[in-house]
């Protein structure tokens, strides 16, 4: 069965220019894969920033460069960290990331494996996003983590992706007939340059 939420592409065409880069979740604890998400996220924006504003193009100014390149960075941690940190180890799903290239737009995917529980959780938090304000559930979520003791899994990150870079977020969720095979979770974000 699978269940699209938000501004989803199924089966977007590669584009000019596509990176996919592929993780083993259970390879490594997660902080120890917390440095490499980082260098990952800083490789993909250093690659696709080869492609931006140096070709003369008076369309596509040299500084896009920079703001496409740090928006890039930015967006493919944040996908990545979560792809990572919410992957259910105990499934046989490698974590991807997927950087496709367009004339006016950047595609970044992420795919991991996740369990019913953490399905669920995702689902509400969209549920919340599809009738509500981002830029008030940000405020919100800001006020919640400041008067927490421990942190939770507050969204901020997708929140800060809708509201500081207008990249636009969908989720597909694609469940297995095997339920021991969990739920592949595919989160894409549309940038446009």
């Amino acid at each position: 069965m699978i269940e699209i939420f938000g501004d989803f592409i199924p089966n977007p065409p590669l584009g000019t220019e596509y990176l996919i880069l592929g993780f083993s979740p259970s390879s490594a604890s997660i902080k120890k894969r917390w440095r490499n998400n980082g260098l990952s996220a800083d490789f993909v924006a250093n690659y696709l920033s080869t492609f931006f504003g140096e070709n003369g193009n008076p369309e596509n100014p040299c500084h896009k460069k920079a703001e496409s390149s740090e928006s890039v960075n930015y967006i493919a941690n944040e996908l990545l960290e979560n792809a990572m940190k919410f992957s259910d180890s105990t499934l046989p799903h490698p974590t991807t990331l997927q950087i496709h290239l367009y004339e006016d737009s950047i595609i970044l995917i992420t795919k991991n494996g996740i369990n019913g529980q953490q399905a669920a959780t995702l689902r509400a938090f969209i549920e919340r996003l599809s009738v509500g304000d981002p830029e008030q559930l940000y405020l919100e979520q800001l006020e919640k983590n400041a008067e927490a003791d421990e942190r939770s899994n507050s969204n901020l990150g997708y929140l800060t992706i809708l509201n500081d870079y207008q990249g636009k977020i969908g989720w597909q969720f694609e469940s297995f007939t095997d339920e021991s095979q969990g739920i592949s979770l595919t989160t894409m974000v549309k940038l446009f340059l």
